[in-house]
């Protein structure tokens, strides 16, 4: 899969040192994946959630932080669309992105 983009993980990660190893985690095993549905994603990631409008939420770091990407599967593109502590996520629409303050 091409990930759209990793400079948004490191971005975070340099801000919350304690979730780097797992977003790199995250990273190389959706880089090297071929996803062609949900159910194979779920296979590699048991704890991904399907929220609609083609976003897959991910939990990190014993759910103490979430990851939502928007994949494509026929195209192979996985776009990252928000990465955060699990109360930033709470805040926030998961199928929209929108802040629910």
């Amino acid at each position: 899969m091409r990930i759209i983009a990793r400079r948004t993980l490191k971005l975070f990660w340099e801000k919350h040192p304690a979730v780097e190893e797992s977003l790199k985690i995250w990273y190389k095993k959706t880089f090297s994946a071929k996803w062609e549905d949900f159910g194979q994603l779920k296979n590699d990631f048991g704890s991904a959630d399907w929220v609609g409008n083609e976003r897959v939420v991910f939990n990190l770091k014993g759910n103490n932080y979430r990851l939502i990407a928007k994949i494509d599967f026929e195209f192979q593109l996985v776009f990252i669309r928000f990465v955060g502590t699990h109360s930033d996520y709470d805040k926030m629409n998961s199928k929209t992105g929108a802040s629910n303050i």
